[in-house]
């Protein structure tokens, strides 16, 4: 359901007056290059309209403007949520941990994707 609205998000952008559009987790069972295409879809989208993303690929993370971190913690038996915007340096090494890797070839692809 989500990609099906993520195909007519893409086709009427340009024609709705929706100026905020929220998608979470629109990758889920999703890979490869289905997820860069979601990617370049929102970031079309992005180009006219303000889009919000929640994902957790990182070639859909790397389409982007902008990557913040949201990460939860529970403290004292409540759960704190604390989201952060991730710096250029920041982005890569969350891009590189999203691409399940700490090494030199998850790092460079992480670079890679986000040159895209």
């Amino acid at each position: 359901m989500a990609r099906v609205m993520l195909a007519l998000k893409t086709v009427l952008s340009s024609q709705d007056s929706i100026p905020i559009l929220v998608f979470d987790e629109v990758d889920a069972n999703v890979g490869g290059e289905t997820a860069a295409v979601v990617g370049q879809k929102m970031n079309q989208i992005g180009k006219k309209r303000q889009v919000l993303c929640i994902s957790h690929l990182a070639p859909v993370a790397a389409a982007g403007n902008s990557h913040y971190l949201v990460e939860k913690e529970v403290e004292n038996g409540r759960t704190l949520t604390r989201v952060r915007l991730l710096e250029a340096k920041a982005r890569i090494d969350e891009i590189t941990r999203m691409l399940g890797g700490s090494g030199d070839a998850a790092r460079q692809h992480a670079e890679e994707l986000l040159k895209a």
